[in-house]
Protein backbone atom coordinates (compact mmCIF):
# COMPACT_ATOMS: atom_id res chain seq x y z
CA UNK A 1 0.00 0.00 0.00
CA UNK A 2 1.46 3.72 -1.10
CA UNK A 3 0.78 6.63 1.45
CA UNK A 4 1.01 9.89 0.37
CA UNK A 5 1.09 12.81 2.48
CA UNK A 6 1.37 16.76 0.96
CA UNK A 7 1.13 19.97 2.14
CA UNK A 8 1.38 23.16 -0.04
CA UNK A 9 4.68 22.96 -1.17
CA UNK A 10 5.96 19.03 -1.44
CA UNK A 11 4.55 15.89 -1.29
CA UNK A 12 5.88 12.62 0.13
CA UNK A 13 4.86 8.97 -0.73
CA UNK A 14 5.75 5.64 1.30
CA UNK A 15 5.62 2.29 0.76
CA UNK A 16 4.01 -0.12 3.94
CA UNK A 17 6.40 -2.84 2.52
CA UNK A 18 9.49 -1.79 4.18
CA UNK A 19 7.65 1.85 5.23
CA UNK A 20 10.20 3.26 2.42
CA UNK A 21 10.16 6.34 0.43
CA UNK A 22 9.21 6.27 -2.65
CA UNK A 23 8.89 9.82 -3.46
CA UNK A 24 9.48 13.63 -2.73
CA UNK A 25 8.39 16.09 -4.87
CA UNK A 26 7.87 19.91 -4.67
CA UNK A 27 5.16 21.76 -5.30
CA UNK A 28 5.96 21.58 -8.97
CA UNK A 29 5.75 18.13 -9.27
CA UNK A 30 9.58 17.59 -9.88
CA UNK A 31 11.10 14.35 -8.15
CA UNK A 32 14.05 14.54 -5.93
CA UNK A 33 14.02 10.45 -4.97
CA UNK A 34 15.45 7.57 -7.30
CA UNK A 35 12.61 5.67 -9.25
CA UNK A 36 13.36 2.11 -8.28
CA UNK A 37 15.03 0.41 -11.39
CA UNK A 38 15.63 -3.16 -10.85
CA UNK A 39 18.06 -3.30 -13.86
CA UNK A 40 20.14 -0.60 -11.76
CA UNK A 41 19.49 -0.44 -8.07
CA UNK A 42 15.57 -1.69 -7.25
CA UNK A 43 15.52 0.08 -4.07
CA UNK A 44 15.10 3.84 -3.18
CA UNK A 45 15.18 4.86 0.72
CA UNK A 46 15.52 1.17 2.68
CA UNK A 47 15.54 0.76 6.82
CA UNK A 48 18.41 -0.59 8.22
CA UNK A 49 18.01 -2.07 10.95
CA UNK A 50 18.81 -3.77 13.62
CA UNK A 51 22.18 -4.14 11.02
CA UNK A 52 23.74 -2.00 8.75
CA UNK A 53 25.17 -3.82 6.02
CA UNK A 54 27.00 -7.04 6.26
CA UNK A 55 27.67 -9.14 9.47
CA UNK A 56 30.87 -10.93 8.72
CA UNK A 57 30.13 -14.53 6.91
CA UNK A 58 26.76 -13.01 7.44
CA UNK A 59 26.34 -13.90 11.24
CA UNK A 60 26.87 -12.58 14.26
CA UNK A 61 26.72 -13.61 18.08
CA UNK A 62 24.03 -12.25 20.78
CA UNK A 63 24.00 -13.43 23.96
CA UNK A 64 26.05 -15.80 23.34
CA UNK A 65 24.19 -17.11 20.27
CA UNK A 66 24.76 -17.45 16.81
CA UNK A 67 22.56 -15.44 14.33
CA UNK A 68 22.29 -15.25 10.86
CA UNK A 69 20.75 -11.82 10.03
CA UNK A 70 20.20 -10.44 6.56
CA UNK A 71 22.35 -7.57 5.15
CA UNK A 72 20.84 -4.33 6.08
CA UNK A 73 18.31 -6.50 8.56
CA UNK A 74 14.94 -7.23 7.90
CA UNK A 75 12.83 -3.99 7.57
CA UNK A 76 13.10 -4.37 3.81
CA UNK A 77 11.01 -7.60 3.19
CA UNK A 78 8.66 -6.47 6.08
CA UNK A 79 4.91 -5.24 5.82
CA UNK A 80 4.73 -2.30 8.04
CA UNK A 81 1.19 -1.05 9.81
CA UNK A 82 0.28 2.46 8.72
CA UNK A 83 -1.49 5.14 10.66
CA UNK A 84 -2.38 8.32 8.56
CA UNK A 85 -2.64 10.84 11.47
CA UNK A 86 -3.38 14.13 9.01
CA UNK A 87 -2.95 14.91 5.57
CA UNK A 88 0.67 16.07 6.23
CA UNK A 89 1.33 13.18 8.54
CA UNK A 90 1.63 9.22 8.67
CA UNK A 91 3.39 6.44 11.09
CA UNK A 92 4.41 2.92 10.23
CA UNK A 93 4.81 0.55 12.64
CA UNK A 94 6.12 -3.25 13.14
CA UNK A 95 6.54 -5.03 16.17
CA UNK A 96 8.84 -8.39 17.39
CA UNK A 97 7.38 -11.65 15.99
CA UNK A 98 8.63 -15.35 15.13
CA UNK A 99 10.43 -13.97 12.27
CA UNK A 100 12.40 -11.21 13.62
CA UNK A 101 13.23 -13.32 16.73
CA UNK A 102 14.51 -16.07 14.42
CA UNK A 103 17.24 -13.20 13.14
CA UNK A 104 17.80 -10.83 16.51
CA UNK A 105 16.52 -11.95 19.53
CA UNK A 106 15.09 -8.86 21.27
CA UNK A 107 11.44 -7.81 21.79
CA UNK A 108 10.78 -4.68 20.04
CA UNK A 109 8.41 -2.33 18.54
CA UNK A 110 10.02 -0.04 15.04
CA UNK A 111 7.97 3.34 14.52
CA UNK A 112 8.63 5.55 11.40
CA UNK A 113 6.97 8.68 11.17
CA UNK A 114 7.13 10.74 8.37
CA UNK A 115 5.70 14.57 8.04
CA UNK A 116 5.80 17.98 6.01
CA UNK A 117 6.17 21.11 7.46
CA UNK A 118 6.43 23.95 4.70
CA UNK A 119 7.91 21.29 2.29
CA UNK A 120 10.27 20.29 4.70
CA UNK A 121 9.88 15.99 5.24
CA UNK A 122 10.84 15.19 9.05
CA UNK A 123 11.12 11.64 9.66
CA UNK A 124 11.23 10.25 12.67
CA UNK A 125 12.81 6.40 13.75
CA UNK A 126 11.32 5.10 17.02
CA UNK A 127 12.55 2.33 18.84
CA UNK A 128 10.93 0.84 21.96
CA UNK A 129 12.16 -2.10 23.98
CA UNK A 130 9.51 -3.94 24.79
CA UNK A 131 11.22 -6.37 27.64
CA UNK A 132 12.38 -6.43 30.96
CA UNK A 133 16.44 -6.34 29.80
CA UNK A 134 18.59 -4.39 28.01
CA UNK A 135 18.32 -4.25 24.25
CA UNK A 136 20.86 -3.12 21.45
CA UNK A 137 20.24 -2.31 17.91
CA UNK A 138 22.29 -0.55 15.31
CA UNK A 139 20.01 1.95 12.98
CA UNK A 140 20.16 3.58 9.56
CA UNK A 141 18.58 5.58 6.88
CA UNK A 142 19.49 5.18 2.93
CA UNK A 143 17.28 7.98 0.84
CA UNK A 144 18.83 7.94 -2.77
CA UNK A 145 18.07 10.68 -4.46
CA UNK A 146 17.73 11.55 -7.74
CA UNK A 147 21.23 12.97 -9.30
CA UNK A 148 21.68 14.70 -11.84
CA UNK A 149 18.39 17.06 -10.86
CA UNK A 150 18.39 19.14 -13.07
CA UNK A 151 18.08 19.15 -16.91
CA UNK A 152 20.89 19.21 -19.10
CA UNK A 153 23.24 18.60 -16.28
CA UNK A 154 25.50 15.40 -15.34
CA UNK A 155 26.73 13.37 -12.25
CA UNK A 156 29.68 15.34 -11.99
CA UNK A 157 28.50 18.37 -11.83
CA UNK A 158 26.82 18.17 -8.35
CA UNK A 159 29.52 18.05 -4.96
CA UNK A 160 28.60 17.09 -1.10
CA UNK A 161 29.13 20.36 0.79
CA UNK A 162 29.31 19.37 4.88
CA UNK A 163 28.04 21.74 7.63
CA UNK A 164 31.48 22.42 8.76
CA UNK A 165 35.11 22.47 7.53
CA UNK A 166 36.43 18.81 8.29
CA UNK A 167 39.78 17.33 9.02
CA UNK A 168 39.03 13.51 8.32
CA UNK A 169 39.24 10.50 5.74
CA UNK A 170 36.94 8.09 4.79
CA UNK A 171 37.23 4.32 5.12
CA UNK A 172 37.47 2.37 2.53
CA UNK A 173 35.34 -0.75 2.18
CA UNK A 174 37.72 -3.80 1.25
CA UNK A 175 35.20 -5.68 -1.21
CA UNK A 176 37.39 -8.59 -1.33
CA UNK A 177 37.03 -9.22 2.83
CA UNK A 178 33.56 -7.92 3.20
CA UNK A 179 34.55 -5.05 5.56
CA UNK A 180 35.35 -1.76 6.19
CA UNK A 181 39.35 -1.52 6.62
CA UNK A 182 39.87 1.18 9.23
CA UNK A 183 43.81 1.69 7.69
CA UNK A 184 42.63 2.40 4.31
CA UNK A 185 40.81 5.77 3.18
CA UNK A 186 39.52 7.17 -0.26
CA UNK A 187 38.70 10.80 0.59
CA UNK A 188 40.75 12.80 2.78
CA UNK A 189 39.50 16.36 3.59
CA UNK A 190 41.67 19.10 5.19
CA UNK A 191 39.67 21.77 6.27
CA UNK A 192 37.55 21.15 3.41
CA UNK A 193 33.67 21.41 3.38
CA UNK A 194 33.42 20.11 -0.21
CA UNK A 195 33.82 16.89 -2.36
CA UNK A 196 33.20 17.04 -5.73
CA UNK A 197 31.23 13.87 -7.31
CA UNK A 198 32.40 11.05 -9.58
CA UNK A 199 31.14 7.90 -10.26
CA UNK A 200 34.71 6.46 -9.86
CA UNK A 201 34.62 7.93 -6.78
CA UNK A 202 32.60 4.63 -5.52
CA UNK A 203 34.54 1.79 -7.52
CA UNK A 204 35.14 0.49 -4.16
CA UNK A 205 31.50 0.79 -2.72
CA UNK A 206 30.53 3.26 -0.17
CA UNK A 207 32.67 6.44 1.18
CA UNK A 208 32.23 5.77 5.28
CA UNK A 209 33.06 8.88 7.59
CA UNK A 210 33.28 8.16 11.13
CA UNK A 211 33.79 11.07 13.33
CA UNK A 212 32.41 14.07 11.13
CA UNK A 213 31.82 17.27 13.39
CA UNK A 214 28.99 17.84 10.48
CA UNK A 215 25.67 17.15 11.10
CA UNK A 216 24.04 17.92 7.73
CA UNK A 217 25.45 18.01 3.99
CA UNK A 218 23.67 19.15 0.90
CA UNK A 219 23.62 17.28 -2.38
CA UNK A 220 23.41 20.20 -4.79
CA UNK A 221 25.24 21.58 -8.42
CA UNK A 222 28.06 22.99 -7.96
CA UNK A 223 27.55 26.37 -9.87
CA UNK A 224 23.54 26.49 -9.20
CA UNK A 225 24.11 25.48 -5.84
CA UNK A 226 20.16 23.15 -6.42
CA UNK A 227 19.78 20.18 -4.60
CA UNK A 228 18.43 18.96 -1.49
CA UNK A 229 19.53 19.05 2.16
CA UNK A 230 20.02 16.23 4.72
CA UNK A 231 19.95 16.68 8.45
CA UNK A 232 20.92 13.96 10.80
CA UNK A 233 21.36 14.80 14.53
CA UNK A 234 20.22 11.73 15.65
CA UNK A 235 22.84 9.63 13.42
CA UNK A 236 26.78 9.18 14.55
CA UNK A 237 28.10 8.65 11.27
CA UNK A 238 27.41 9.06 7.47
CA UNK A 239 28.36 7.26 4.05
CA UNK A 240 27.27 7.89 1.10
CA UNK A 241 27.15 5.32 -1.78
CA UNK A 242 26.20 5.44 -5.72
CA UNK A 243 27.47 2.59 -8.58
CA UNK A 244 30.42 2.81 -10.14
CA UNK A 245 28.19 2.80 -13.20
CA UNK A 246 27.22 5.68 -15.69
CA UNK A 247 23.18 3.79 -15.19
CA UNK A 248 23.37 4.81 -11.73
CA UNK A 249 22.01 8.76 -11.65
CA UNK A 250 21.25 8.89 -8.36
CA UNK A 251 23.67 9.43 -5.09
CA UNK A 252 22.56 8.12 -1.48
CA UNK A 253 23.53 9.86 1.46
CA UNK A 254 23.28 7.61 4.68
CA UNK A 255 23.32 8.38 8.11
CA UNK A 256 23.78 5.66 10.40
CA UNK A 257 24.39 4.39 13.94
CA UNK A 258 26.66 1.73 13.37
CA UNK A 259 27.82 0.29 10.09
CA UNK A 260 28.82 -3.16 8.29
CA UNK A 261 31.53 -4.99 9.53
CA UNK A 262 34.95 -3.28 10.58
CA UNK A 263 38.43 -4.48 10.16
CA UNK A 264 38.91 -3.22 14.31
CA UNK A 265 35.79 -5.36 15.62
CA UNK A 266 35.25 -8.62 16.60
CA UNK A 267 31.99 -10.96 15.47
CA UNK A 268 30.21 -10.33 19.19
CA UNK A 269 27.18 -7.64 17.68
CA UNK A 270 27.48 -5.90 21.54
CA UNK A 271 30.96 -4.54 20.62
CA UNK A 272 29.77 -2.73 17.88
CA UNK A 273 31.57 0.90 17.07
CA UNK A 274 27.72 3.27 17.51
CA UNK A 275 26.16 0.25 18.68
CA UNK A 276 22.95 1.19 20.31
CA UNK A 277 21.33 0.26 23.78
CA UNK A 278 18.06 0.54 25.47
CA UNK A 279 17.41 -0.12 29.20
CA UNK A 280 14.82 -2.59 29.83
CA UNK A 281 11.39 -0.74 28.64
CA UNK A 282 13.17 2.12 27.49
CA UNK A 283 12.39 4.59 24.20
CA UNK A 284 14.61 6.31 22.20
CA UNK A 285 13.98 8.47 18.85
CA UNK A 286 16.33 9.34 15.76
CA UNK A 287 15.63 12.31 13.94
CA UNK A 288 16.27 13.27 10.22
CA UNK A 289 15.12 15.89 7.82
CA UNK A 290 15.21 16.48 3.84
CA UNK A 291 15.08 19.66 2.89
CA UNK A 292 14.80 20.73 -0.87
CA UNK A 293 17.35 23.36 -2.38
CA UNK A 294 16.05 25.64 -4.97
Amino acid sequence: MIITIRDEKASAAIDTLGAQLISYQDAAGKEYIWQRDREVWGQCSPLLFPTIGNCRDGRTMIGGTWYQIPKHGFCREADFTPNQSSQSEASFQISSDDRTRSFYPFEFKLTLTYRLKDGELGITYQVENLQDSPMHYCLGAHPGFICPMEEGACFDDYVLELEKPEHIRSIVYDIPNLQFDVNRSRVTLEGEREISLTHGLFNDDAIFFDGLKSRSVSLIHKDSRKGVQVDFPGFETVAFWTMDNPKASFLCVEPWNGSAIRSDEDDNYEHKKHLQTLKARETRCHELTIRILN
